[in-house]
């Protein structure tokens, strides 16, 4: 299936949003995810189901200021 994923087109086997994050190599601590708009929730991870064309945005904690 295709997702967009930081604006960028991703084709992945993922069916999860958890698998999804793991299949691009992403830390499981230190990011923040929404979907279509809408943060998911960490616990939400392995039980949130992708599906086609769905927008997902990463955000990576930074330090400094």
């Amino acid at each position: 299936m295709n997702v967009s994923v930081n604006s960028k087109e991703v084709q992945t086997a993922a069916i999860t949003l958890s698998q999804l994050i793991e299949e691009l190599s992403l830390p499981s601590h230190g990011i923040a995810v929404a979907v279509d708009n809408h943060m998911v929730s960490r616990t939400e991870w392995t039980q949130f189901a992708l599906k086609e064309g769905m927008s997902v945005i990463v955000i990576k904690a930074a330090c400094g200021g």
